[in-house]
């Protein structure tokens, strides 16, 4: 592979690996086929790993795998996962920056034993988190779009009315995070990480040098995903419709796994094709990773670059996306 730095464009790829990546606190989460692998920056400079092994339940019950049915399976396990790995991230911070822990985490940790505790915290963090994605950016939404059911009397326009409140709630909730200094971090990881799979795509040799000339933006990123899912959803729901808002909210939570399952198989086709369609099924997705990514430094793309080759398979090629 060459040693060179590349100053090619996202479409020089040799082929879309599998291999994806969420940013942490000061640290990355990469996931294979096979492994998956946490690497944090420790306040000393050095860095901690950690590999785990891939259990997916679709390996376990291969219905869970199946296109239309995977989309949901797949976004729960990212937010276990990714949930675990912000937590370990979390306890290699200066002791000032990690704060204290609620009420609720003291209890479980109290009553229970160390792991379950801390498979409990988890899943109560995994379910507060889908609570407030669901009621923030699917429930209020209707509720507000319901304001102006006596003055429009077409279905299709409330339900375009609801999308646009959607999506702007969902922009300024990403605008207001981004100003938050540790969350600014965060954005420098996530740049680091897709600079990393890009490089590695190209069939480079992974070195900060080669990475860094990368673009940030990549099409399968979990945000590109996020923004598909809010317009998939002003598609599915504009052909239900209901004057009644609980109604009308109970109809948003019964569409919302064939929402997340429509837009899972949109970013897996965007993902595997390059083509017209595709560039613009990806581009709103690209622009917002203009503010939740950032040009990393070089220790950002260490802890990246150290991550993916801790989940490169044995066998070359069987993380083909």
């Amino acid at each position: 592979m060459s040693k060179k730095t590349s100053k090619s464009s996202a479409g020089d790829v040799k082929f879309c690996t599998s291999i994806g990546g969420q940013a942490l606190m000061e640290g990355i989460l990469m996931r294979g086929p096979e492994s998956q692998a946490i690497v944090v920056r420790r306040p000393d400079g050095e860095l901690e790993r950690k590999v785990e092994p891939v259990r997916a339940l679709k390996d376990k019950y291969k219905i869970l795998g199946v296109p239309f049915i995977r989309g949901s399976i797949s976004f729960v396990e990212t937010m276990v996962t990714g949930v675990r790995a912000l937590m370990y991230s979390v306890e290699f911070l200066p002791e000032e920056e990690q704060g204290e822990p609620d009420k609720l985490d003291l209890w479980l940790e109290k009553h229970l034993p160390g792991d379950k505790a801390e498979k409990a915290i988890i899943s109560v963090s995994v379910f507060l988190g889908i609570l407030l994605a669901v009621g923030l950016f699917f429930l209020l939404p209707t509720v507000l779009a319901g304001f102006f059911t006596e003055f429009v009397h077409s279905s299709i326009l409330r339900n375009l009315i609801e999308g646009v409140i959607r999506i702007l709630i969902f922009l300024t909730y990403i605008i207001l995070a981004s100003k938050v200094k540790e969350i600014k971090r965060v954005w420098m990881y996530h740049g680091a990480e897709h600079k990393t799979i890009f490089c590695y795509e190209k069939g480079l040799d992974l070195t900060p040098e080669n990475a860094r000339s990368q673009p940030r933006l990549h099409p399968r990123c979990g945000t590109s995903f996020l923004f598909i899912v809010m317009i998939v959803s002003i598609l599915v729901t504009s052909v239900v419709s209901w004057t009644n808002v609980w109604v009308r909210l109970i109809l948003r939570l019964a569409l919302l796994p064939v929402i997340v399952n429509i837009s899972y198989e949109i970013i897996k086709y965007a993902g595997r094709h390059q083509n017209l369609l595709t560039k613009i099924l990806s581009a709103p997705g690209k622009a917002l990773q203009l503010v939740t990514t950032a040009e990393p430094d070089d220790s950002m793309l260490e802890v990246a670059i150290e991550a993916l080759k801790l989940v490169l398979p044995k066998e070359p090629g069987t993380d083909r996306w």
